[in-house]
């Protein structure tokens, strides 16, 4: 078997960037995007997440993508890495590296590549276009080699962590601590299952790169944070977030691609003394989590779109008992089952209206992997102060996503609330009209005999049912004031980019790298663009429409679709809420993330 490299090279103009992008050729680089091409068998989100995880511990930034296939058997997928010496907001438009270990991997993802990149493909299983002569071909028996290193039994098992060690070779990465990696993904595995990995990543990073590549790459140097940094996705993120803001509790059922919250929780509440139920069903979860707050602990449910319209009823019943609860929706495509590994921002209206009758609920949404922690503290902080429902909008691209950020300093962060059964004096009514809900739980005394009672119907300020038509008016009023009072209390987003010109990007969730990396550069270019971006959008903070007023279009950015109106959901709710004709959306349904493109052809055309 022959094991020599097949390489064509071909010098090409370093493209245009705006100044976004690092030429690869230069030995010192700042930023890459490897794109590996496979499928899902292969294991290339395993190679993909050891690079983002060495990178987040070499205190460079990461940013990762991932695309998998819905169907049981598996098929295509793509694992996507940005790693660089500065900021990092996206993934990538374009890969400067695309390893291609299938025809189709190639077929399909080679126009991703960008002019001048480089093209490392499985030469036992991949024939590129020899008229192509854009790219820096460099083919490689990966499967054969893979073989030959592992042995015959070994099969092609063991091809992602060979590439890695190529990987590992090409961009000088730092070897102890990918071997370092390796040792703890697989050491609560049998011996011979890290033994073999490692031989597989030896074989990759011993194989000749220096005689395929004219030079081999290096990251510049970046000065190590005051804080040490962490790894993680965003699914990891809001359940530590959780577990940081002191939720103790909670229930759920699987589905993609909440699960891996509700797995996180399962086994880490009992460390804390708490408990997370998996369910027989969506209804039984989100009822067992609103007996856990009832008596006391603000609970967790989660689920995606379709879980969230089962528990529909139950969370009515939150607003009108007025209990605290916490309800992720991880959203994936739709509607139905849709697109189940795909990303949209498809179920805001689900979050704010999804309810009979007026059943007010806070909607938040977390724009990055570090804000998907931080959201769940300021998500419990709003549940407990204002006895309200909050969901918290996530969707698969946080979910999967993996991102380096400073380490929080749980010291001052940490919550460990515990109920409040302290006595309550003889004037105590939970619902009074006068201040907010704070309900006893179960086992508190009452100094004056009375005891409330918590129902779904309409109560008066004991909480006993009514059917009088001034306590109902006034009872909807004082749950909708909560809101009002929220909203006054939210602070009003910064304006990233001038604060005042032509165009004003409005962003939401996941949106936020794109958005905010396309203002950088537009600016790099001499136009004018700026942006704000939405973390509380309902209620909306007060004050939007004066920063409206300094531009000219105000052009909402989101993954969803334009609807009959021509409006996305967010979009057509800001044109309800302020009535402004410039307002105007920028859409897609294509169960892709924004790219930075995408974004400054729709508002620069």
């Amino acid at each position: 078997m022959s094991t020599s490299p097949v390489v064509e090279e071909h010098e090409t103009p370093s493209p245009d960037t705006g100044g976004a992008r690092a030429d690869l050729r230069p030995e010192h680089i700042r930023d890459a995007v490897i794109r590996l091409a496979g499928n899902s068998q292969d294991g290339i989100q395993s190679a993909g997440a050891f690079l983002a995880r060495l990178a987040g511990r070499s205190s460079q930034d990461v940013m990762t993508y991932m695309t998998i296939p819905s169907t049981i058997s598996g098929g295509a997928s793509i694992f996507q890495v940005r790693i660089g010496s500065g900021e990092v907001l996206s993934a990538g438009d374009e890969a400067d590296f695309l390893v291609a270990f299938y025809q189709h991997s190639y077929d399909e993802h080679i126009h991703y590549l960008r002019e001048g990149g480089v093209l490392l493909y499985d030469s036992d299983h991949v024939q590129p276009d020899p008229e192509e002569k854009r790219f820096v071909h460099v083919g490689v028996p990966i499967t054969g080699l893979t073989i030959e290193a592992l042995g015959g039994t070994a099969k092609d098992k063991g091809k992602n962590i060979f590439v890695l060690g190529l990987l590992a070779k090409i961009f000088h990465f730092d070897v102890e601590k990918l071997k370092k990696l390796i040792a703890e993904r697989f050491g609560g595995k049998s011996e011979d299952v890290l033994n073999t990995a490692l031989m597989a990543f030896q074989a990759g990073f011993a194989y000749p790169v220096g005689n395929v590549l004219t030079r081999l790459y290096h990251f510049e140097p970046v000065e190590a944070s005051d804080r040490a940094q962490i790894t993680m996705d965003g699914n990891q993120a809001l359940a530590y977030g959780l577990i940081a803001a002191g939720v103790r509790y909670g229930a759920g059922y699987p589905i993609t691609p909440w699960s891996s919250i509700m797995e996180i929780l399962r086994a880490e509440l009992p460390k804390y003394g708490g408990l997370f139920v998996q369910a027989e069903d969506e209804l039984g979860a989100v009822s067992l989590a609103l007996g856990m707050s009832y008596a006391g602990h603000l609970a967790i449910t989660g689920s995606a779109g379709p879980g969230i319209s089962l528990k529909t009823e139950a969370i009515g019943w939150a607003s009108m008992a007025e209990i605290p609860l916490l309800v992720v929706n991880v959203q994936r495509g739709g509607p139905s089952t849709g697109l189940p590994t795909n990303v949209e921002q498809s179920d805001l209206y689900q979050a704010i209206f999804g309810g009979h009758g007026d059943s007010p609920r806070v909607v938040l949404a977390a724009s990055t992997v570090e804000d998907c922690f931080y959201i769940a503290l300021e998500a419990a902080r709003i549940a407990r102060k204002y006895s309200t429902p909050v969901f918290i909008l996530s969707d698969t691209s946080l979910a999967t996503r993996i991102e380096a950020f400073d380490e929080p300093d749980l010291a001052q962060l940490m919550e460990n609330s515990a109920p409040d059964i302290s006595p309550r004096d003889g004037e105590f009514k939970p619902y009074a009209l006068d201040h907010l809900t704070h309900h006893a739980p179960p086992g508190s005394r009452m100094l004056g005999g009375k005891y409330p009672v918590v129902t779904g119907l309409e109560h008066d300020e004991m909480g006993h049912p009514t059917g009088s038509p001034k306590l109902h008016t006034a009872m909807t009023a004082k749950r909708r004031r909560k809101l009002q009072d929220l909203a006054a209390e939210i602070p009003v987003p910064e304006v990233h980019g001038d604060p005042e010109g032509d165009v004003l990007l409005v962003g939401w969730g996941s949106t936020y790298g794109p958005i905010h990396e396309a203002v950088n550069v537009a600016r790099e270019r001499g136009e004018t663009l700026s942006a704000i971006h939405l973390r509380h959008i309902h209620p909306l903070p007060d004050g939007l429409e004066q920063i409206f007023s300094r531009f000219q279009r105000v052009l909402v950015v989101e993954m969803n679709d334009e609807g009959p109106y021509g409006y996305g959901q967010l979009a057509s709710i800001l044109r309800a809420r302020y009535c402004d004709p410039k307002i105007r959306s920028l859409t897609k349904t294509d169960g892709l993330t924004f790219r930075v493109r995408e974004i400054l052809e729709g508002a620069l055309q």
